[in-house]
């Protein structure tokens, strides 16, 4: 069986628990990226999902662009197969490509996300 981490902040977070259960996928939401990072590191995970947030006035515009700068860090460390897939709000459209320069993503799917758009990409090979 194949599993998914999601790291997601929003209050109403799309709930795609049936589609993972329809393929196949064990699926797993962190509160914290602290607590993801320990799970990283014990099961590596097949997917991950985050939430995009770019870092307006804080050190994210040095070394970091973004809440999911050191996750994805973290992630190419312990599961460097991982298929990552990032939810954003489209106001951060404008930024997403700064975390897509440092990164690979396997994709970025716009709120509101749609079963649809999850779907094609937990199936779409990288």
């Amino acid at each position: 069986m194949k599993t998914l981490y999601a790291l997601i902040e929003s209050p109403f977070p799309p709930d795609f628990s049936a589609l993972y259960q329809e393929l196949g996928i064990a699926a797993e939401r962190f509160s914290s990226a602290r607590n993801l990072h320990r799970a990283l590191q014990k099961q590596p995970p097949d997917f991950f999902v985050g939430e995009f947030v770019y870092g307006w006035g804080n050190n994210y515009a040095g070394a970091n662009v973004s809440n999911l700068d050191v996750t994805i860090r973290t992630l190419q460390r312990f599961a460097p197969q991982a298929k990552v897939i990032v939810f954003m709000h489209p106001r951060e459209a404008d930024h997403i490509g700064k975390l897509l320069e440092l990164f690979p993503v396997h994709a970025v799917l716009s709120y509101p996300v749609s079963e649809q758009a999850m779907r094609a990409a937990l199936q779409t090979p990288t």
